[in-house]
């Protein structure tokens, strides 16, 4: 399950996460042409559901209180996780719906932007009363059409895995017997319940896959004053669950970073040389957080970890841990948003003036909202991706083999194929190397469209205005060709 964390002290002089969004908005499209008219449809929520339901439970009815916002449905359906944590609200839950239609536009993923969010803390509840509140939160919203293959397409947040997502397919299949896209009413479920090879760890690997393509650019590289590639760069990481765990794991095993720096709710791990990434998951799972990790210095003071010399620093956790009250503290030079809106407006505008260069999160953690698509493809087509084409691509490769070990017997020592050549170019593509191909490639895409605007444009000065600036141009392209 995605874990649910404590939230951070936020100075009280600062805008609230919605107003950050706003704020972060305005500043992209003073620089943009719209008309006014359409400047307000696109900022403003086209709709948010309040639902209050009562389960028994425990010998007594108790009442839960959910959400569902609609911000934009110039594509359709619209797309957004369930949250479950206690301090859920509208105006939450309205500014990570915003969030998703930037998002979606920006990785060019046809939906338009929706959120949702239950008030209630999982850990209070054994998992048989979590599937009764999770069902009886799937029918209000289903009965309203807000969870639908052809409307309104929930996914997993904070506080809620594939396993809450099978019970919300299975509660749509229920009250809709007949309807045969049904598995499509939501993503993120299990692989078998009709999930994608590679969802869970698809917000961690595009967080990857954005670093990776950062490291293509040299003058990208220059501005946050780094230079060859990830190899040896020390990496703190905030938030070490479903997200936070993969980046961190990808890039120490398959590019070589340094994971110096670990933070959790009960504090954090420091390593100069570098932690075991997957040693410390398995001791948060058993322990409950890092508090007795043997192999790691650690601090209660999280803040000091997250003030730590570093390369890159991955939030991956909840909004607002970087703000007016540390911002000036931070000492890597490069940021990558993991989490959702974990830099306040005034902590970015501290930043940004700093010289140091975010990696925003409307393009750092598409990842998750990438493979929901490829999984929401799939439930349509009805079909594995690969499964018509894995054993013919195999058949080709063998035809090419056939021919270099013809080529290798004529020649005998003088030349030879590499020894695992062959085992690996026959293996046709799986689905899980198709979904990691076909993020890959929105991310590299997707990053190209940022960086040509930050360095075409001398009024763009930082990467998350060039994100909001290419999301806001294909959502109003979407509101002209519909007329508007």
């Amino acid at each position: 399950m995605s874990v649910v964390t404590e939230r951070p002290v936020v100075p009280s002089n600062e805008p609230t996460f919605r107003q950050s969004v706003d704020l972060m908005f305005n500043r992209a499209v003073a620089l943009m042409d719209l008309p006014p008219g359409l400047e307000e449809k696109i900022r403003v929520c086209n709709a948010t559901y309040t639902v209050r339901f009562g389960v028994r439970l425990r010998g007594k009815i108790q009442t839960f209180t959910g959400y569902r916002s609609v911000h934009s449905e110039h594509m359709e359906p619209v797309k957004g996780g369930i949250r479950f944590a206690p301090e859920v609200n509208q105006d939450e839950v309205e500014a990570l719906a915003a969030l998703m239609t930037y998002k979606c536009a920006l990785v060019e993923t046809p939906f338009g932007g929706s959120k949702g969010g239950l008030c209630v803390d999982p850990r209070q509840y054994d998992e048989h009363e979590l599937e009764q509140i999770t069902r009886r939160f799937a029918y209000e919203l289903i009965k309203r059409d807000l969870i639908n293959p052809s409307q309104n397409v929930p996914a997993p947040d904070m506080g809620t895995s594939e396993r809450e997502m099978a019970w919300i397919a299975d509660q749509y299949r229920r009250m809709h017997t007949t309807d045969i896209n049904g598995n499509a009413c939501v993503t993120g479920k299990p692989t078998n319940a009709g999930g994608i090879q590679g969802r869970t760890e698809a917000t961690g690997r595009g967080v990857q896959y954005a670093l990776r393509e950062f490291f293509r650019h040299p003058d990208d590289k220059a501005r946050a004053g780094l230079s060859g590639t990830l190899d040896g760069k020390r990496v703190v990481v905030q938030g070490l669950g479903n997200v936070g765990f993969h980046a961190a794991k990808f890039l120490q095993e398959e590019d070589g970073a340094r994971i110096t720096g670990i933070i959790e709710r009960d504090g954090a791990l420091f390593n100069p040389d570098g932690l075991d990434v997957q040693a410390v998951r398995e001791w948060i799972v058993r322990h409950g957080g890092v508090t007795g990790y043997p192999d790691a210095n650690h601090t209660a003071d999280g803040a000091q970890v997250l003030e730590a010399e570093c390369d890159i620093l991955i939030p991956a956790a909840l909004e607002g841990v970087i703000n007016l009250g540390n911002a000036h503290n931070i000492k890597a030079p490069l940021i990558i948003e993991a989490a959702n809106g974990p830099i306040t407006a005034g902590a970015d505008d501290i930043l940004r003036e700093r010289g140091v260069v975010i990696i925003p999160d409307m393009y750092a953690n598409a990842g998750g909202v990438t493979v929901s698509y490829f999984e929401w493809v799939k439930n349509l087509s009805h079909i594995r991706f690969g499964r018509m084409q894995r054993r013919q691509e195999e058949a080709r490769h063998e035809l090419i083999v056939r021919e270099l070990e013809r080529l290798s017997d004529h020649l005998g020592d003088k030349w030879s194929m590499t020894p695992d050549f062959k085992a690996r170019y026959l293996r046709g593509a799986d689905e899980l190397e198709l979904v990691r191909s076909g993020l890959d490639d929105t991310m590299r895409t997707a990053y190209q469209s940022i960086s040509e605007v930050w360095h075409s444009r001398e009024d763009v000065s930082d990467l998350r205005t060039a994100a909001f600036i290419v999301a806001i141009g294909r959502v109003a392209a979407s509101y002209r060709a519909k007329g508007l």
